[in-house]
């Protein structure tokens, strides 16, 4: 049997489930996931922390875009808030200043963000050991995301609007027949006028089926550490990022999560800690804090998949009609999901821009897929 719809969106990620929601109050619309539930991969595997203390040609705009949402959600989105306030301190050592002088200079613009003195550094996260942290740069305004909470309030979306969910489904065939495309995904075939590939580290591999050139997308591998907190009470304590991202740890349920912020190259697939990633992030994190290394209470990784430039894409192909890409979002895509899944809902449409993206920069000639052809 085949399912007849206007657009077919390729992976029931964040990207995909927020994107295939919008358009489904339009068109018809059927997102395709490999995996028996949503959300298996990256979006499953975020430390989801929000941040304005991120600089992008498209990712800073995207980023402030996007606050709005996760701070004031439509009434009937979700039964909770999507968010828990916490700050991000990037530390240093005195000859890191200059580093952090350069982030802060390429910052958004300012919403309360301010050096810290090292005695403050150590009321904030007193684990951190004087000599690794004598300067601070506080960014108050941020807070994690609840992002399963998030995902799963999109698909709901997408069910109540009509749209199809097909899980278990991998894509295996991609056929363009005229002026339409016809999907091989599982069992099932889809007919539709228009694809979406949010298929993230799989994004040129779903291209290639589809006869399109890939972009050169590059998933990397992140590997992150849960450790006890050796009795301190750590909840409220900011996330902590050293200057020169080379850890950072993040309190959650009462335990710090710890990466070396690693970017390993690796191909699609079920991603796993990696032991020497983990080895890593432990080493320096004793060098940066005076709690007692233990084992990790448990390891895990995932992929983050980048566009050559680094900027996330979201655009028709320049050389094939009827697909569109919504890839690349880097380690930025469930901070950038709201605004980059307006973007993308208005493209496909053939629509502008809505107006308050605009007004924050977000640029269509800048996310289009022409600019890495």
């Amino acid at each position: 049997m085949t399912i007849d719809c206007d657009v077919c969106v390729v992976g029931a990620g964040i990207a995909g489930a927020s994107v295939a929601a919008l358009l489904a109050a339009d068109r018809k619309v059927v997102l395709v996931e490999q995996e028996p539930h949503p959300g298996y991969h990256t979006t499953g595997r975020s430390v989801a922390i929000f941040t304005e203390a991120v600089a992008g040609a498209q990712v800073t705009p995207l980023t402030l875009a996007s606050r709005a949402f996760f701070e004031s959600p439509p009434q009937d989105f979700a039964d909770r808030p999507l968010i828990r306030r916490r700050a991000v301190l990037t530390f240093g050592r005195e000859d890191q200043r200059a580093t952090l002088e350069a982030q802060f200079a390429a910052l958004s613009p300012d919403h309360g963000r301010r050096w810290l003195a090292a005695e403050e550094i150590r009321t904030l996260a007193p684990i951190l050991r004087p000599e690794q942290a004598e300067v601070g740069l506080l960014d108050p305004g941020g807070f994690d995301i609840d992002v399963d909470l998030s995902h799963q309030a999109w698909l709901r979306v997408l069910r109540r609007a009509g749209g199809d969910l097909l899980i278990a489904s991998p894509v295996q065939a991609i056929e363009r027949a005229g002026e339409r495309w016809r999907v091989r995904a599982g069992d099932r075939d889809v007919a539709a006028t228009v694809i979406v590939d949010a298929a993230g580290a799989w994004g040129d591999e779903v291209a290639r089926l589809a006869g399109v050139a890939p972009l050169g997308l590059e998933p990397r591998r992140r590997t992150v550490a849960v450790m006890a907190a050796d009795g301190y009470a750590v909840d409220a304590w900011p996330m902590c990022v050293e200057a020169e991202h080379s850890i950072y740890f993040k309190p959650d349920a009462g335990r710090l999560l710890v990466s070396a912020m690693d970017q390993t190259p690796s191909p699609p697939c079920d991603a796993w800690a990696d032991d020497m990633d983990v080895a890593e992030a432990l080493d320096r994190f004793e060098t940066v804090t005076s709690l007692p290394i233990r084992k990790p209470l448990r390891t895990w990784a995932g992929l983050r998949t980048f566009a050559p430039d680094g900027e996330p894409v979201a655009g028709f192909d320049p050389d094939q009609p009827g697909f569109f890409w919504l890839v690349g979002q880097g380690g930025a895509g469930i901070q950038t999901s709201p605004a980059l899944a307006r973007s993308a809902a208005s493209l496909v449409l053939g629509r502008p821009l809505p107006a308050d993206l605009v007004g924050h920069d977000v640029s269509a000639q800048a996310l289009s897929p022409a600019r890495l052809r």
